[in-house]
């Protein structure tokens, strides 16, 4: 969890609460500053107990409850509610007369992010059955309208107890979903008290421990999920799931047949002797206790996963606005179930008009921050807009895409492509476009979606848009089938991603020659569209490690060069947390086009030309000063060991002794600005070499560097 202030969401002190003789809890210790934190544990560790506390419904012997700084100990359920935290009791505790849509008005208030309109958006099913009385709904449907009930109060802080328990696994999904997009959005706090170990470690960083009243610890989702041992051992829990040891217990004499999928494991919610305060437990209490165990999507559906399992398991997304290209999105849907692909119709219309599609417009609405409210708003321009978040936010949602693909003009383009880039580089990605033709990065950016020119205006089918469109579908078919038949290779190295200019080339020609015995060495030109989409694929979980050796587009962001980085240059290393190298490779140089690209105000600067197309301008004191301050900055934000290369005898082949760019006063404003800038310590260090950035002797400091972080993925990969 990472904090937003100094003042936590909600901090428990010491806290102390008795049944009679019965010490419930005893003396926990709880701290949730931003996000979502997880409490798991077994029945009757006081988990529910925790959550009453907190709401005021059982008293408080000693210790304390702090809501942003306010003490909550001794305030009544009513005014704690007021204070901004919601409650999703455990049972739901629904009004059996009461409708949804009267269920909802009772708390409904005026002019919050929550409205009754975003709540529907948000549970469509609950939109079908607003009708009906609370005693007529499910119980999947009963849990979804306990949550919306809470979140119509636009609280601050949400406490949830046991909010999948009984519920079927699609619903469990959908309730695990929703508790991601709210830590994702940051609008609301959220306590979880949970027995499902995937629900619990899937929608939080950090889960509490909860054994005997006592918070036994706080540790990381990541770590529990993959602990088997500690999980029995702390929770009492038997073979889950996504568990696929062999079960050595089955002694069947059929040869010929796999028990593999027919074997059903239990998962025991509460295998356990009772606590010192336990009565004997009816046995249908217990059959009605039991859990079902979530698959922890941590494996299965972050991107590096989707990468490397069987590939395209899932459904090719046709995408677009129906209401204005139905015909041909249809057209281009058939062709693809004729090839036997598994199909859905994405609506991403804003008219309002009925849709047949398998997701509406109003399921992907709902991604948007502020709801359908934030789409559908009645003026083109801004709906348009808000479909473009909302796809976007939908897509990184979904955990098995085959393919996507979509068809139109520049608008449509426009709508579908951010939502197409967020997807993982490997997954198929078709836009048959009127733009296509044309200036196509701002629709591509570092993603590898293929675009294919439409010839004639994406308007009804003719001669020349069925040609076309089945081309593109074809083509879809056929990458979304090898990528289902591509196994992964045996023996397959880990990938580094490493930035190169042609004036840093000889010295990454020598860290590659180094490293490709070990490593799968990806060199990416730092044009600016080059570092993102390293980036991308480190974002993707397809790197390993990056060697960052040429840093030259910040000096194209700072001073307004072709070749720019954007501002979340960096960001993938700070977001993985993984060791990093890098070095100041060519930051010695700003690029243009054609000297008559070349500003007004830079036409007294030093400029080389590198060839007709490409001229260089030498980057100033002042320029410097300011691009290590920034840099300097982002180091300071990653987490893992950090090693900055500070090559004194010149960053380039042209910034060395009798070369156009070798300026030691711009070098020296430089390093002293990056040392100025990041907080060194043991993990994080600038290290000054006494070498051009192209010496032998510096690449030689940078495989040492780079090996003695990943020594241990070469012994695994040697071992293997």
């Amino acid at each position: 969890m990472s904090e937003r202030g100094s003042t936590p969401a909600l901090e428990v002190r010491e806290l102390n609460v008795y049944y009679g003789r019965s010490h419930a809890l005893q003396g926990v210790d709880l701290r949730l500053d931003h996000g979502v934190l997880s409490v798991v544990g077994r029945n009757g560790m006081g988990k529910t107990t925790l959550c009453k506390a907190i709401m005021g419904l059982v008293p408080v012997a000693s210790g304390d409850i702090s809501f942003g700084g306010q003490s909550l100990v001794g305030k009544t359920p009513a005014e704690i509610a007021r204070l901004g935290i919601g409650y999703v009791p455990q049972g739901r505790r629904l009004w059996p007369s009461l409708t949804v849509d009267e269920h909802l008005a009772l708390v409904a208030k005026k002019g919050g992010a929550w409205s009754v309109e975003r709540i529907y958006s948000t549970f469509p099913r609950l939109a079908e059955r607003k009708s009906n009385g609370g005693g007529q709904l499910s119980g999947g449907e009963q849990q979804m309208l306990a949550i919306a009930r809470a979140l119509l109060l636009n609280p601050k802080l949400l406490v949830m107890d046991e909010p999948t328990e009984g519920l079927a696994p699609v619903i469990v999904q959908q309730v695990e979903d929703m508790l991601i997009r709210l830590g994702q959005e940051g609008e609301i706090e959220v306590l979880v008290i949970e027995q499902n170990i995937g629900v619990a470690c899937e929608v939080a960083e950090n889960v509490g421990i909860m054994v005997n009243g006592q918070i036994n610890r706080i540790m990381e989702s990541g770590v529990l999920s993959a602990d088997r041992d500690l999980q029995q051992a702390m929770l009492g829990v038997g073979r889950h799931a996504h568990d696929e040891t062999p079960d050595t217990t089955i002694n069947d004499e059929r040869p010929h047949e796999s028990h593999h999928s027919e074997v059903t494991r239990v998962y025991l919610s509460n295998p356990t002797t009772p606590t010192r305060w336990s009565r004997a437990v009816p046995v249908r209490v217990i059959e009605g206790s039991a859990r079902t165990i979530t698959q922890d999507r941590r494996e299965a559906t972050t991107p590096s996963a989707m990468l490397q399992k069987p590939r395209g398991g899932g459904a090719v997304l046709v995408c677009g606005t129906l209401d204005t290209k139905g015909e041909e999105l249809r057209f281009i849907r058939d062709i693809l179930k004729e090839r036997g692909q598994a199909v859905k119709l994405v609506d991403l219309s804003t008219s309002g008009k009925p849709s047949g599609a398998e997701v509406p417009p109003h399921a992907v609405a709902g991604f948007h921050p502020r709801g359908s409210s934030g789409v559908f708003t009645g003026d083109r321009g801004t709906a348009v807009a808000g479909m473009t978040l909302a796809f976007e936010r939908w897509m990184q949602t979904q955990s098995d895409v085959a393919g996507v693909i979509g068809a139109g003009g520049s608008g449509g383009t426009a709508l579908v492509a951010p939502g197409f880039r967020s997807l993982p580089v490997g997954v198929p990605k078709m836009l048959i476009s009127t733009v296509a033709s044309g200036q196509t990065e701002q629709y591509v950016g570092p993603s590898d979606i293929t675009m294919m020119y439409s010839v004639a205006d994406v308007q009804g089918l003719n001669s020349i848009t069925r040609k076309v469109l089945a081309n593109g579908a074809h083509a879809l078919a056929g990458m979304v089938q090898g990528r289902r038949e591509a196994l992964p290779q045996e023996g397959d190295k880990p990938a580094v991603g490493l930035t190169m200019f042609g004036v840093t080339t000889p010295c990454v020609q020598m860290v590659t020659k180094e490293l490709e015995a070990n490593f799968d060495c990806l060199v990416f030109h730092a044009t600016g569209t080059g570092g993102r989409s390293m980036e991308k694929l480190m974002d993707s979980g397809m790197l390993s490690a990056i060697v960052d050796l040429t840093t030259t587009e910040v000096c194209d962001m700072v001073a307004g060069g072709f070749f720019a980085a954007d501002d979340d240059r960096f960001g993938a290393s700070i977001r993985s947390g993984l060791p990093f190298i890098g070095s100041c490779g060519a930051l010695d140089m700003v690029n243009f086009h054609a000297p008559d690209t070349v500003p007004e105000k830079y036409r007294g600067r030093n400029l080389y030309e590198h060839n007709p197309q490409i001229t260089l301008m030498r980057t100033s004191v002042e320029e410097n000063i300011q691009m290590g301050h920034w840099i300097g900055e982002r180091l300071n934000q990653m987490t893992g060991p950090v090693r900055f290369f500070l090559p004194e005898g010149g960053v380039s082949l042209l910034d060395a002794p009798g070369q156009q760019f070798w300026d030691p006063e711009a070098d020296a404003a430089l390093f002293k600005a990056l040392e100025e800038t990041v907080r060194q310590s043991s993990a994080r260090q600038l290290v000054r070499v006494p070498h051009n950035i192209n010496d032998p002797e510096f690449a030689d400091q940078v495989v040492q560097t780079f090996r003695s972080f990943h020594s241990a993925a070469r012994r695994k990969s040697a071992g293997e």
